[in-house]
């Protein structure tokens, strides 16, 4: 390769990882799995040690990667009292020979190894001051992290104040990984996939993702675990990592027991085979091992380069994956229409378990490995969960193979498919008469994040398949007849599922909304446009216009609405969802003052609170949160990433642009008395 080839190559890396870097740590939506990134970051690394001419500024081999700014809010952010380094990783075990000579033909010292299971989780960073649990931010830049404390105090490993009597140092932070377990984690994509919800690519994004929640609760339902695995203190007395981490688990932190001291190489290569081979067993993900020189003295005389330890180092596990066939391929039909394929193998044994089938998630990813029936394939798992076919082998593809063909259309009601302009799937229009969208509509309605009613997947299939439901409303008329019928339906089963329904008409306004299961309207979006329109009659009557004016609605969303509420069959399903008792308005907010009394402030962008938060706090001082920009606005509430559409409306309109911080002052300002009002501002900042 000449200079320029070379150059090119290496522009080529830096951006191709910083990219990689943003999906993986900021979107929770890895593109390749980290063999292959780390495949590309050792190829940068080996170009820019041979030509450090060409290294450029925002190389990855710089700095740690970031998960600054990702989630559904904004974090405050705070500097770690010590730096948050990455590990050097490696495939190899002839690298992690080399490692050990490295480190002793730097030192003298006699030392020995630890070693501990590397769990695939998201890095949290704990500080403690006198035995309570005052921030834990993740790992951010490795300098700075988001402030995460509210949805840490959730997982029941981690303690809010120590063991009593322990003799913990006065102040101290711990690092660690938090991690979702298997179970936690099959539970949760089995419930997206049931509402169509993309699926997490393995439980490391699962649990990053559920770290930047907007509420704790929810955090807390994604049944979060977390293992500590490094201690930094000042003046605390302690010779080994090894034993200061037993200290630690006496204080009552979660310390992994799965830890061993390693005297020679030798035995830390056997620990790494042992688990290489145990790990399919283990109830939690663990992508590879974590090898440290246990005496501290020793760390401190081998120090850092500008991004890693050179006391420690990371074995990963290669991913497993193995040969199979495709015996058929099917197509299935979910709850909005969306129509999956989905490729049936030949059994096969992976990381434990038999593995049968494999997505292929749209017609695009098929034409791009085309697949074929009988095609020999390659198949992993991704995160040691989800069986994911990789790649063809041609070499064994039989002379008579043909390519598949989509079909076109629905392999349940015979309705031609529609292509999604907006993504790469076929859909099924048939919606209100397909019996796969029929049954997962019923599962999306009584689901618990919408009406929490008590009835299964089971249930739900015999009563379609016996055309005693059929929109949502026929939950509410089922007679105990009709309930007996279904299988293992006894007196107890139809007194749990009638006290549901009762309850259903308690949930909020935006989780009927979200329960009708218009296309497009996620939890989020649910509560936007309840929080914006009040009822479901406005929201039945706005125009686009005024849909379009609502923050995150798009053209897409807003003629899925329209469409929607222009079918007689949901018009009379509202109607009947009114007369059963359901909450088809949203609640009056608790008026705490009238100061924003007499203004319509419309808010774009993020604060430092939620969306969902600040125009609870408008409507609770008087003021109306509007649905559009119009010339009775009387601020642009603007955030940080505020929309571009609505500054430019506000700018032609005359309409005064405000910052967050304006607006409290304009809020404050407001009170008739200055000081009183701080006090109570003070008091109402605790509704954040």
């Amino acid at each position: 390769m000449n200079s320029a080839a070379i150059k090119q190559r290496i522009d080529e890396l830096t951006l191709q990882l910083n990219a990689h870097n943003k999906h993986y740590y900021i979107e929770n939506s890895p593109q390749i799995s980290d063999y292959e990134f780390d495949l590309l970051l050792r190829e940068l690394m080996e170009l820019e040690n041979l030509y450090p001419e060409f290294k450029r500024e925002d190389s990855p081999t710089l700095r740690v990667g970031s998960d600054l700014g990702g989630g559904n809010a904004p974090f405050k952010q705070y500097a770690h009292l010590h730096p948050m380094l990455s590990l050097s990783n490696t495939y190899s075990i002839g690298e992690l020979q080399e490692f050990d000579r490295r480190i002793r033909s730097t030192t003298s010292a006699a030392f020995t190894y630890n070693c501990e299971l590397k769990f695939d989780g998201t890095g949290i960073n704990l500080l403690y001051r006198n035995g309570i649990l005052v921030r834990a931010l993740t790992r951010g830049d490795g300098s700075t992290g988001d402030d995460v404390t509210r949805n840490i105090k959730t997982i029941k490993d981690i303690p809010v104040k120590l063991t009593e009597g322990s003799n913990y140092p006065e102040e101290f932070e711990i690092r660690g990984e938090v991690y979702m377990p298997f179970k936690s984690f099959e539970q949760l994509n089995h419930q997206r996939e049931l509402e169509e919800e993309p699926l997490f690519a393995n439980p490391r994004n699962a649990a990053a993702g559920s770290l930047k929640m907007l509420s704790p609760k929810d955090v807390a339902n994604r049944q979060l675990a977390c293992v500590l695995y490094h201690l930094i203190a000042k003046g605390y007395e302690n010779s080994l990592h090894s034993t200061s981490l037993e200290d630690a688990r006496g204080w009552g932190l979660p310390i992994s027991e799965h830890s061993r001291t390693c005297n020679t190489i030798e035995d830390v290569i056997a620990y790494v085979k042992e688990w290489d081979s145990k790990r399919h067993l283990l109830p939690f993900p663990t992508d590879g091992v974590v090898v440290k020189v246990d005496q501290y003295t020793v760390q401190r005389e081998l120090g850092y380069t500008s991004k890693n330890p050179r006391w420690a180092v990371a074995y990963k596990f290669k991913p497993e994956e193995v040969l199979t066939t495709i015996t058929s391929i099917d197509y299935q039909v979910g709850r909005t229409g969306a129509v999956t394929p989905v490729a049936n193998l030949a059994p096969v044994q992976l990381s434990g378990t038999t593995v049968k089938r494999a997505t292929l998630h749209n017609a695009d990813q098929m034409n791009m490995l085309d697949i074929r029936v009988s095609d020999s394939v390659y198949v992993e798992k991704g995160g040691e969960i989800i069986p994911k076919i990789t790649r063809v082998d041609i070499s064994k593809r039989l002379p008579d193979s043909k390519p598949e063909v989509f079909p076109e259309r629905c392999p349940s009601c015979g309705t031609p498919l529609k292509k999604d302009p907006e993504q790469a799937k076929f859909f099924c229009p048939n919606a209100d008469d397909c019996p796969p969208q029929i049954e997962g509509k019923f599962l999306h309605f009584a689901s618990r994040k919408a009406m929490d009613i008590n009835i299964g997947e089971v249930a739900i299939h015999q009563l379609c398949a016996r055309e005693f439901i059929k929109q949502p409303e026929d939950l509410y008329s089922l007679s105990d007849l009709q309930l007996l019928s279904l299988d293992k339906w006894k007196g107890k089963s139809v007194e749990n599922f009638r006290n549901s329904l009762e309850k259903s008409k308690e949930v909020p306004f935006h989780r009927v909304l979200y329960a009708l299961g218009i296309k497009h309207i996620g939890e989020t979006t649910a509560k936007t446009l309840a929080s914006s329109f009040k009822t479901i009659k406005a929201i039945a009557s706005a125009t686009k216009e005024e849909l379009l004016g609502i923050e995150d609605v798009g053209e897409m969303l807003a003629d899925s609405i329209i469409s929607w509420f222009q079918d007689s069959r949901h018009i009379h399903t509202i109607q009947v969802l009114k007369e059963v008792g359901l909450k088809l308005e949203a609640e009056e907010t608790a008026l705490v003052s009238d100061i924003l009394k007499g203004m319509t402030i419309m808010i774009t962008g993020n604060y430092s609170v939620s969306r969902d938060t600040m125009k609870h706090y408008i409507e609770a001082h008087g003021g109306k949160v509007g649905s559009s920009i119009t010339s009775s606005t009387t601020y642009l509430l603007a955030g940080s990433k505020a929309g571009a559409a609505k500054l430019q409306k506000a700018e032609k309109l005359g309409i005064p642009i405000i910052s967050e911080e304006e607006f409290y002052k304009i809020a404050t300002s407001n009170q008739e008395n200055n000081d009183n009002e701080k006090e109570s501002a003070g008091e109402q900042m605790t509704l954040f």
